[in-house]
């Protein structure tokens, strides 16, 4: 029994943007990269249907929605710390008045 071959989003982007520029037909890009024609019609479908989020900033990094985490819990932290700082004050002006 043979294992089920996978690529990655790469090869897949590749071989895509080639059956796009049309320089050679899908059955010799077939040959070439030995995947199904089928494959590379439904890669080259799925890459013209999303082109437009390429440059769309809706689809956040990794890295920048960790960041926006750790800025809330920060915010979140120094909110508490100014609760905390405002009720001290308070009680201060009230050991004071005594």
């Amino acid at each position: 029994m043979t294992k089920k071959r996978s690529f990655d989003d790469n090869f897949k982007a590749r071989v895509a943007l080639e059956a796009i520029k049309g320089e050679k037909t899908i059955s010799e890009l077939a040959g070439l990269y030995e995947v199904h024609p089928n494959l590379i019609r439904q890669w080259k479908k799925h890459l013209l249907e999303n082109v437009g989020s390429v440059f769309s900033r809706k689809k956040k990094d990794p890295e920048i929605t960790e960041k926006e985490k750790l800025t809330e819990q920060l915010y979140k932290k120094i909110g508490q710390q100014n609760i905390e700082l405002d009720f001290l004050k308070k009680k201060y002006k009230q050991m004071q008045d005594l």
